[in-house]
């Protein structure tokens, strides 16, 4: 397969497609074509928990989500009741109430009513991004194949003045990306984590090659191993970590 591959420098892989069945990007131009995938889907619903107030959720945010939940569902016979339920329930919510809410709505596979939960979040004073919550939300959405979903919140990720070198964010994060072999984004994310400052380490490198290589990406995994040398100097750690997979199996 032929590919375009880009140096480092650049900051924009956006345009490499997975397979036009599954998400297609209406904006940006392609860089390489990928094969097709079957992605399957895991049915989250069998493994919810019913709401417990406790050290993670208390009886404000519970009254919260179910009413955002009821409104959310007659939102389209009522445009104001949603609205209304953010101002009289959520909005006077504490921060740490708030962020528990959206993990919760996260966790009960309420993919678009927590984004708007997000929204409305990232408008408060307090708010900080946070690699991480970033990586959660974009594994709900492609677990939904909400992959305009993903792209919009991908591009808020981008968006923020302030991230943090959060390594075990972006760790996640890229291998959400992989997984769903979204490409373009996976390539794009290794240009953001390093413009902020956070440095890949050994498992970025593992996850950015194995990943890109199990979809017949070698183009890609070329560019990441270069990089990889310049770190580490060799490439003794991906066969280190295959022979520690390959005991801990047995």
């Amino acid at each position: 397969m032929d590919v375009v591959a880009k140096t480092p420098s650049s900051s924009s892989w956006l345009g490499v497609k997975p397979e036009p069945k599954v998400w297609q990007s209406r904006n940006w131009k392609q860089l390489a074509a990928t094969g097709t995938s079957i992605i399957k889907m895991r049915d989250r619903s069998k493994n919810r928990k019913p709401l417990q107030r406790g050290r993670n959720l208390s009886i404000e945010a519970i009254q919260a989500i179910q009413a955002l939940k009821r409104a959310n569902q007659s939102h389209h016979n009522n445009n104001n009741s949603l609205e209304h339920v953010f101002d009289s329930k959520f909005r006077r919510l504490l921060k740490f109430d708030m962020m528990a809410v959206l993990r919760e709505l996260l966790r009960q596979n309420q993919s678009l009513l927590a984004l708007k939960v997000f929204e409305d979040i990232r408008r408060e004073d307090w708010y900080r991004p946070q690699v991480s919550l970033y990586a959660d939300m974009i594994q709900v959405f492609a677990e939904n194949e909400l992959f305009e979903h993903v792209e919009l919140v991908y591009l808020y990720l981008k968006s923020e003045n302030c991230l943090e070198p959060e390594i075990e964010g972006f760790n996640s994060l890229l291998r959400s990306l992989v997984s769903f072999n979204l490409i373009g984004l996976v390539m794009d994310c290794y240009d953001l984590m390093k413009s902020v400052g956070c440095d890949p380490d050994r498992s970025s490198f593992r996850i950015l090659v194995n990943g890109l290589e199990a979809v017949g990406e070698e183009g890609f995994s070329a560019i990441i191993r270069q990089d990889a040398v310049k770190y580490y100097g060799d490439l003794e750690f991906l066969e280190e970590e295959e022979e520690e997979t390959t005991a801990s199996r047995k």
